[in-house]
């Protein structure tokens, strides 16, 4: 059994921008990664943009540097999270899935297994456990979670939700040309989706819930792109309907009318896998069951065990946790970890990242 003070689990931005203030502070730690660094961002459809300019979504002083000035997509920033790592050497054992972890009187034992995919994207849903083999346990005094809050999609629990045809995720546009496709959401990611699927050639209908797209929730450059396309009936948009069936050719409307569709993209949201803060006891408060803990150090209602990024906001149902204000985070987990407490603060952003 390997033992250690602290282990980080997850290597998304704020956990590698952790391990670098740890590192640099020459406190004991492993971190751990269930993929690859940045597995969020490797099931994000190629090109997508981030709303944040690069200077918010740097880490650890390293600057992002991205051509022509324009914001960083999935591709910019995936490679840029290689660059931290190596420019700081540090050692992130990454597909390794933390299974379990067993916490007693002296701290806890983590129980790991050599995985193939982070916890999150489409191999999330046919996660089958028992295919994994076990690796050497871990003894830790202290655990941070960085384990992201976008793990499994936000299913509608219609008939078809599970046929080939129909994903909960984006891929890469090319798939969708000139093919009829249903896009069901009105949030970013299904704003983002009608209008690249409709410069693919697709023949995009967009269904929504509600009566029209909060501005706010949408970046500000797609707004007036996608009011535009459905003004002049470029994408059909039906307000106000939700899908109750799906089948290999249509996606059925809870009025009865029924929809060719190709594909179907049910661009809903995420929720987080809540498994590894209940085993320790954690407090899950709240709608979003967000994890309980202290502003001022991160830490939860169980001592020695700190969140960070957002991770520590549960399942948002309106995101307000994400990179650019999660920096904060490293500065008052350190300073517990060395027994200080951390007088930094967090930039009020009222825009959504993504």
């Amino acid at each position: 059994m390997r033992n250690t003070d602290i282990v980080i689990i997850g290597a998304g931005p704020i956990g590698i921008e952790l391990a670098v203030a740890l590192k640099d502070a020459g406190l004991d730690y492993l971190h751990l990664e269930a993929g690859q660094i940045g597995a969020t961002m490797q099931w994000w459809a190629p090109g997508t943009k981030y709303f944040s300019s690069p200077e918010r979504i740097e880490i650890a002083g390293v600057p992002l540097i991205v051509e022509d000035e324009e914001k960083a997509n999935r591709e910019h920033y995936l490679n840029y999270l290689r660059t931290v790592v190596g420019t700081f050497n540090l050692d992130i054992e990454t597909y390794t899935r933390v299974m379990r972890i067993d916490k007693d009187t002296d701290g806890f034992t983590l129980h790991t297994a050599r995985s193939f995919h982070g916890v999150g994207g489409k191999e999330e849903l046919s996660f089958d456990p028992s295919t994994l083999d076990d690796l050497e346990p871990i003894r830790a005094r202290r655990i941070v979670l960085a384990i992201g809050d976008m793990h499994l999609p936000r299913m509608l629990g219609i008939p078809g939700e599970d046929l080939p045809h129909v994903s909960h995720y984006l891929g890469d546009v090319h798939q969708y040309a000139n093919q009829p496709v249903t896009i069901v959401g009105g949030k970013n990611s299904a704003v983002e989706a009608a209008i690249r699927l409709f410069r693919a050639g697709a023949q995009v209908t967009m269904v929504h819930r509600g009566e029209w797209f909060d501005p706010d929730r949408i970046k500000y450059w797609l707004y007036p792109e996608i009011e535009y396309l459905i003004k002049k009936d470029k994408i059909r948009y039906i307000p106000h309907a939700n899908l109750t069936a799906i089948t290999p050719t249509h996606a059925t409307l809870g009025t009865g009318e029924s929809i060719e569709s190709r594909f179907v993209l049910l661009l809903t949201g995420y929720v987080q896998k809540p498994d590894l803060f209940e085993q320790l006891g954690v407090e899950l408060v709240g709608n979003d069951r967000k994890p309980k803990h202290e502003l001022k150090t991160m830490q939860t209602n169980v001592p020695g065990v700190y969140v960070a990024g957002t991770g520590s906001a549960g399942t948002q149902s309106r995101t307000k946790v994400f990179i650019e204000t999660s920096h904060v985070h490293v500065d008052r987990i350190l300073a517990s970890l060395q027994g200080r407490v951390s007088d930094a603060t967090a930039e009020d952003y009222t825009l959504e990242e993504s």
